[in-house]
């Protein structure tokens, strides 16, 4: 899939997010790459790039105190290549990337891996 379309599956993922979700996401960008770099694998603590769907990468919302500002955006990248990677089909595709988004979004909110597989994700 060519990376704009890819693009466009990533924004219908943001804009399916209840409002309320999404009026509190804040200093954060989304975006869009085909696999994570050696660094990102190295801070994620993961060795092989298809293992890593999508990364967070700041300062939860719950961990910023009175001094945070001036700051560059956090960032949420969702990889391209490794979302494909493990998908088969369309739907699979549309679904996997919207579940990425949240747990990606859930991070900013400050849940953590373990409280996203309690919940479900």
């Amino acid at each position: 899939m060519r990376q704009r379309e890819f693009e466009e599956h990533v924004g219908r993922a943001l804009d399916g997010l209840p409002p309320l979700i999404k009026e509190r996401m804040e200093n954060v960008e989304v975006l869009v790459t085909q696999w994570a770099t050696r660094e990102q694998l190295i801070d994620s603590g993961l060795s092989r790039r298809h293992h890593i769907l999508g990364l967070y990468e700041g300062v939860p919302l719950p961990d910023r105190g009175a001094n945070y500002g001036m700051v560059l955006p956090d960032r949420i990248t969702i990889f391209q290549g490794a979302v494909e990677a493990v998908c088969r089909s369309q739907d699979e595709l549309e679904d996997e990337i919207r579940k990425t988004v949240v747990h990606e979004v859930a991070h900013h909110f400050g849940i953590d891996d373990h409280q996203l597989r309690a919940m479900g994700y």
